[in-house]
């Protein structure tokens, strides 16, 4: 029995997330299938943790158990001739029988991208999130600065979620302007349900001055969802590595 770790790259618009569902077409489900299919093996597919339907991954990490005899360096190439084109595995290869991917991860970034323009795009529409006035991005910098360090994100979780603790650091936020598309970057040890999304729509809000970056304090110290902003459309998020 051997155990093989893939990187995965995936463009999430016509899929209802990383995870099997009973009713829906998953990427974790065509994975699977494409492992079947390849080995005659149905496996336990570990992902790095779930993407929501709509959601892209340039990283996601994921491992399974197999009894095939594939070179683990050559498992990625052959398994892309089973994916559909938007499911791509960038790399693979065999790791301790005791990895796992969700639960030896360290830490994850995530990049979420926004595109301004008074006209949406037909070629980013579902890859990123289109806004048709201009955001004040000095503002949203300043505000993203009191999101860094260990801070209790309670607010800034959806509904519907089970942790023990909301607890979570926030390494990094970076900004990046490549003409109208715009891209922030977050970096940290952990994220809970929607809270990429919540933040990047609570910057949103800053950025349109319904909001003042000091208020980011606030929010965080409020343990109140209804506080902070809107929830970020899925489009626009990109799980982007998970480190170990």
């Amino acid at each position: 029995m051997r155990n093989i770790k893939l990187i995965i790259s995936y463009r999430g618009t016509h899929y209802c997330g990383w995870q099997i569902q009973p009713n829906g077409v998953t990427i974790q489900a065509k994975i699977i299938q494409g492992i079947r299919e390849l080995t005659g093996e149905t496996v336990n597919l570990n992902g790095s943790g779930r993407t929501d339907a709509g959601v892209h991954a340039v990283g996601q990490c994921a491992n399974f158990h197999t009894s095939s005899t594939i070179p683990a360096d050559k498992f990625f190439r052959a398994l892309n001739t089973r994916l559909p084109a938007d499911i791509r595995v960038i790399s693979s290869e065999e790791c301790d029988l005791a990895f796992h991917s969700r639960f030896n991860a360290k830490g994850k970034s995530y990049v979420y991208k926004i595109y301004e323009n008074p006209v949406a795009s037909p070629f980013v529409f579902d890859l990123a999130f289109h806004v048709q006035r201009k955001l004040d991005w000095k503002a949203m910098k300043e505000a993203a600065g009191y999101l860094i360090g260990e801070h209790d994100f309670k607010a800034f979780m959806a509904s519907g979620s089970a942790v023990k603790t909301t607890i979570r650091t926030i390494e990094e936020i970076s900004f990046e302007k490549n003409g109208e598309l715009r891209e922030i970057t977050f970096k940290g040890n952990g994220f809970l349900y929607n809270m990429v999304r919540i933040m990047v729509g609570t910057l949103y809000e800053v950025g349109y001055h319904r909001l003042e970056p000091q208020d980011i304090t606030t929010i965080l110290k409020s343990n109140d969802r209804a506080r902070a902003g809107i929830t970020a459309p899925a489009q626009g998020l990109y799980l982007n590595k998970v480190y170990y």
